[in-house]
């Protein structure tokens, strides 16, 4: 796959969801996604209205978490945080799926708290649904992946940043298989420099959420990501 730095930077969700970042390293997120061209900034949804400003008049969306970064709220809690976070302006919602529902077997329960979230967005938002690769087997890895094509859901991702491990070419390509060609598929997660971003998306991923976005199209290679 070629690709140049402008295509690329437009596939790139340039992130900070460390729970300790301040409005300065904020706007300098947002300074930064409109100086190289990224497709959105993603932050934590306090942050959302402060993004709205600085963004406005500017091609860059804004992407945001919900039910980050364990999944295990509740899905009223959660549609209420999709149903505010784009009152707030987000183009883009970024939910953390029930893992311990999924590896309980509650399959109803995943597929209603997806769907919620969907439905809570549609027309307005599009929708990731966080697998957090980790902590599930291939199997379940791929039952999220199902639940997530049956709810309605706009995408598929790797990680939060937060659990063990993150994205990993193996994971995009067995999700990539699962939800076949038009579903979104984002890596995430320990995606730090040129050659793993290709690598991701010669597996399948259609898009990249890292705090790396700037080494990625440099390449450069920093000591570590920060989420």
């Amino acid at each position: 796959m070629t690709m140049t730095p402008k295509e690329l930077a437009q596939m790139i969700d340039h992130t900070l969801l460390k729970p300790d970042a301040t409005e300065d390293q904020i706007i300098q997120l947002c300074q930064e996604a409109i100086t190289h061209g990224f497709w959105s900034v993603c932050v934590n949804p306090f942050w959302i209205p402060r993004v709205r400003l600085e963004l406005g008049g500017t091609p860059v969306h804004i992407c945001t978490v919900i039910g980050f970064p364990l999944g295990a709220t509740s899905t009223r809690a959660k549609v209420a945080e999709a149903e505010q976070a784009i009152l707030d302006g987000a183009h883009e919602v970024d939910m953390v799926l029930n893992v311990g529902a999924l590896k309980s077997q509650h399959a109803k329960a995943v597929l209603e708290d997806i769907q919620a979230v969907v439905q809570a967005a549609k027309g307005n938002a599009l929708v990731k649904v966080i697998l957090e690769t980790g902590l599930l087997t291939d199997t379940e890895k791929i039952k999220a992946c199902e639940l997530s094509v049956e709810a309605g859901a706009d995408f598929v991702k790797t990680s939060t940043g937060f659990g063990p491990g993150g994205a990993t070419v193996s994971d995009i390509a067995l999700m990539r298989q699962t939800v076949g060609p038009h579903m979104g598929v984002k890596a995430s997660g320990g995606v730090r420099d040129f050659q793993t971003a290709l690598a991701m998306m010669n597996a399948g991923a259609t898009r990249i959420g890292t705090s790396s976005g700037i080494a990625i199209l440099s390449g450069t290679q920093p000591a570590s990501e920060t989420y």
